[in-house]
C-alpha cells in the first residue's frame, strides 16, 4: 500500500479540505495534472527537502500537483513490475540503473528521455555529468535522468599509516598498494577491513581491477559479447588472488558482514577500507564504531583505487552507485520538466542539505561535508562511471561475481575457474 504525501496532505488539514469542498461548489473546476512520484526515501530530512522542491515547482506551475508515493525498498522491488503494467503506474520512479533498467526499457512501460535532454541545444544533457548520462543509456537512448551518484574509494587511518611508515600519496599503482599492505603487516597492523560474509564488499576489488586492466572499451566489449575470459580479466583476477595471498584482512573476515567490516575500520582495528563515499562522515563513524564515536574526520584520509601498470584504465574511471528517475510511458509531459527542475536546478540544494553527490555539473562545490567533498571533486572529473556489477550485469551474474571475488581472495579458485563461472552466468542472461 502506498503512503502518499501529496501537496494537499502536506499543506492542508481537514478544515481546509472542507473549505475547498465548499469553494468547489461555486467555482468551476480546473483541470489538474498530477505527477505521481514513487520513491524509497525514508530519511525525513531528505524527504523534507524533496517536499520543499516539489512545493516550489507547484507554486511556479499552478496546474501541476506532485503526489508523493512511498514504498519500502524490498516492497518496491517486488511490486514495481506489476505496477508498471497496471492503471496505477507512477509517473516517475527511482532506479539504480543497470540490467533492471535495461529490461524495463524493453517492456514498453517506460519512455526514453533522450529528446528532453537534447532539447534547447542539449541544455539538460550539457548540465549533467556525461559519465552519469552514459551509465543510464542503452542502445543510444537515455532511459533515466541521473540525479546522484556514489564513489567507492580507499579510506585509511592516518595514525596507523604513520605508525607503519606508509605514505598514502605514494600509492599510485597496484604494486605500490601491495607493498603498502606488506609494510603495514610488517608493522603489526591489520592492513584492510574486509567483508567476506556479505561478499559484495570484496567484489569492489575485482570490479576496479578489471576496470583498471581492460578500461571502458574492454569492459563494454565484454558485455557486448566478447565475454569475461580475456587476458585482461585473467590479470585482474590474478591481482585479487595476489592480494589475498598476503592475508591482508582482519581475522574472521570471511564471515564478516558490512556493518562488522565498518566497525573494524571505525574502531581503528584495520588501516584501510574500500568503501562508500560516506565512510568518513561523522555520523557513519559514530554509527559504525563500538564506542559510538569512531575515528575523527581529520584522522581519515582517502585515495582513489590505484592503477595497474600497463592497464587500459585511467584514474578518473570510477566505480559506484548511480541513481536516477525513470519516466513511465503514460506519464504527463510535465514529468520531464519537473525531474529537470529537481535534479539540475536544485542540485546545489540537494548537495548541501542532503549530503549526496549530485550528477549535475558544478554541484560538487555545494557539498559542505568535508569528508564528502574530496569524493565529490573526484566524481566531477569522472571519465567513466561503472555501476555496481550486481546492478549493471543483473542480480544473477552479480551474485556470481560476488562469490568468485571472495573465492579469488581466499584462494578457493584459480582466475580461469572464476572467470569460467562468471562467463557461464553471463551467457545464460544473454
Amino acid at each position: 500500500m502506498f503512503v502518499e504525501f501529496g501537496r494537499l496532505a502536506r499543506q492542508r488539514g481537514l478544515f481546509a479540505l472542507s473549505a475547498l469542498a465548499l469553494l468547489a461548489a461555486s467555482v468551476p473546476a480546473h483541470a489538474q495534472t498530477t505527477i505521481k512520484w514513487l520513491h524509497l526515501e525514508a530519511n525525513p530530512d531528505r524527504l523534507a527537502t524533496w517536499e520543499e522542491v516539489a512545493a516550489s515547482y507547484e507554486e511556479a506551475n499552478p496546474g501541476v500537483d506532485i503526489e508523493f508515493q512511498f514504498l519500502e525498498n524490498e516492497a518496491f522491488k517486488a511490486k514495481l513490475p506489476t505496477l508498471l503494467q497496471s492503471n496505477e503506474a507512477p509517473s516517475m520512479f527511482y532506479t539504480w540503473g543497470g540490467g533492471v533498467l535495461k529490461a524495463q526499457s524493453q517492456t514498453g512501460a517506460i519512455r526514453d528521455i533522450t529528446a528532453a535532454l537534447d532539447a534547447d541545444g542539449g541544455a539538460w544533457r550539457n548540465a549533467v555529468s556525461p559519465a552519469a548520462v552514459d551509465g543510464l543509456s542503452f542502445d543510444g537512448k537515455v532511459w533515466a535522468a541521473p540525479v546522484q551518484s556514489g564513489l567507492v574509494s580507499f579510506f585509511y587511518n592516518k595514525a596507523l599509516f604513520e605508525q607503519a611508515g606508509v605514505d598514502a600519496a605514494s600509492i599510485q599503482t597496484w604494486d605500490d598498494f601491495l607493498a603498502a599492505v606488506q609494510q603495514l603487516k610488517d608493522a603489526g597492523v591489520t592492513p584492510i577491513a574486509g567483508g567476506g560474509g556479505d561478499k559484495w564488499p570484496i567484489h569492489f576489488y575485482w570490479s576496479y581491477l578489471a576496470m583498471r586492466e581492460v578500461g571502458k572499451e574492454g569492459f563494454e566489449a565484454a558485455k557486448a559479447g566478447e565475454g569475461f575470459q580475456g587476458e585482461g580479466f585473467v590479470r585482474a583476477s590474478q591481482h585479487l588472488a595476489d592480494l589475498g595471498a598476503l592475508e591482508p584482512f582482519q581475522e574472521g573476515y570471511l564471515g564478516a558482514t558490512w556493518p562488522d567490516t565498518q566497525a573494524v575500520f571505525a574502531d581503528g582495528r584495520a588501516a584501510m577500507i574500500l568503501g562508500f563515499e560516506n565512510t568518513a562522515t561523522a555520523s557513519n563513524q559514530a554509527n559504525s564504531a563500538t564506542d559510538g564515536e569512531g575515528l575523527a574526520q581529520d584522522q581519515i584520509g582517502r585515495f582513489a583505487f590505484p592503477l595497474v601498470e600497463g592497464g587500459a584504465g585511467v584514474i578518473t574511471d570510477d566505480l559506484g552507485g548511480l541513481n536516477g528517475w525513470v519516466v513511465t510511458t503514460n506519464a504527463p509531459p510535465e514529468t520531464e520538466d519537473f525531474i529537470h527542475y529537481f535534479s539540475v536546478e536544485n542540485a546545489a540544494k540537494l548537495a548541501e542539505r542532503n549530503n549526496v553527490l549530485p550528477t549535475a555539473l558544478g554541484s560538487d562545490t555545494s557539498v559542505k561535508d568535508p569528508s564528502l567533498a574530496d569524493s565529490a571533486a573526484q566524481m566531477a572529473k569522472a571519465t567513466w562511471h561503472q555501476n555496481y556489477l550486481d546492478q549493471d550485469l543483473g542480480p544473477n551474474v552479480g551474485r556470481v561475481v560476488n562469490d568468485m571475488s571472495v573465492e579469488l581472495a581466499s584462494g578457493g579458485v584459480t582466475p580461469e575457474e572464476a572467470l569460467q563461472q562468471i562467463q557461464d552466468a553471463f551467457s545464460m542472461e544473454m
